[in-house]
């Protein structure tokens, strides 16, 4: 598989392309799967992040290969780009400054709250470019507790605000669902500056037994067709 590469299974539904710079993430979010799929111990997960071996030399050859492709690359899957590591390597600007010069638009998909906004500036130069945001509560006692290394949920929502405000698309995902209220309120907050809302549940943890997923699913759509906005729902929650 190479640097950029096309995701398999659920993954899919939220990128045709996408490129992980680094390996591990100290977010240490409780539901992430990457560990598992990564095949490394959760605790080495988070406590050592660190950037893939040669990745920047490696992008640009990947990057030739894919110029002008209309695909659209995720930062990232296994990984956020946007993790207080990336403020030390800055990997996340080269990698959108590599793709970008060869056509090829980006998203970044992030809990990392204002980190993200350092690079604003050259996101925007592309109107193909996303900026997006996992949100999973509004309050920050329970997001510390799923969520323990990641940016406050006011501070996510604050990204999200000053990516609009500079016209760069936005959208927002509510996967895991961990509290259905949240989410309802974050709709509400949230859609005067938020282009598109893509909603999975909650898998692989207890907790999702707790939650009326065909409830769910109709109460969510109906509000976001309330609030007229663009919506897909994955298909683990359609066939729930």
């Amino acid at each position: 598989m190479g640097i950029i590469y096309e995701p398999r299974g659920k993954a899919k539904e939220y990128a045709d392309l996408a490129v992980n710079i680094y390996t591990g993430c100290a977010h240490g979010c409780k539901y992430c799967y990457a560990p598992a799929a990564t095949f490394k111990k959760r605790e080495i997960f988070v406590n050592n992040p660190h950037a893939r071996k040669n990745i920047i030399e490696l992008l640009k050859k990947d990057a030739v290969k894919f110029k002008d492709d209309k695909r659209n690359v995720l930062l990232s899957f296994t990984s956020d780009v946007y993790q207080q590591l990336n403020t030390e390597l800055n990997l996340a600007r080269e990698t959108i400054e590599i793709l970008n010069k060869n056509n090829i638009s980006v998203t970044v998909l992030t809990k990392g709250g204002l980190r993200a906004t350092a690079d604003f500036d050259i996101l925007k130069l592309n109107k193909k470019n996303n900026f997006a945001v996992s949100l999973t509560s509004d309050d920050p006692e329970e997001s510390l507790l799923w969520e323990p290394g990641a940016a406050l949920p006011e501070e996510r929502i604050r990204s999200l605000k000053m990516a609009h405000d500079l016209g760069i698309t936005t959208w927002v995902s509510f996967e895991p669902v961990i509290n259905v209220e949240a989410v309802y309120r974050l709709i509400k907050r949230t859609h005067k500056f938020v282009d598109l809302y893509k909603v999975g549940k909650l898998n692989y943890n207890g907790h999702s037994k707790t939650i009326d997923w065909v409830k769910f699913r109709t109460t969510v759509i109906k509000k976001l067709k309330e609030k007229k906005k663009d919506y897909y729902i994955k298909k683990d929650l359609r066939e729930a």
